[in-house]
């Protein structure tokens, strides 16, 4: 089973939101998912983008390919530094 990390919209007509997730390759693209790890809001202006870096990186190291967007947003994420609460 090919496993990949990409996204897949929730949002409605002219409001687009994603929900960034791991599926089989073979899945449709708004179909069955083994578990989600975040979401993306094109529309909001600042931080935009949630994810949860450590279990993507659990899913990269079992042999998950991330789709080019998720790769980048992944990227990002671990730039920043994580705020303290």
């Amino acid at each position: 089973m090919a496993v990949r990390i990409r996204m897949k919209r929730i949002g409605t007509t002219n409001t687009p939101v994603f929900r960034i997730v791991v599926a089989d390759s073979r899945s449709p693209r708004d179909g069955k998912f083994i578990e989600e790890l975040g979401t993306y809001q094109p529309l909001k202006k600042d931080n935009n983008v949630v994810i949860d870096v450590e279990r993507a990186e659990y899913w990269i190291s079992k042999g998950a390919q991330p789709s080019d967007t998720v790769s980048s947003f992944l990227r990002k994420a671990k730039r920043v530094p994580v705020a303290a609460a």
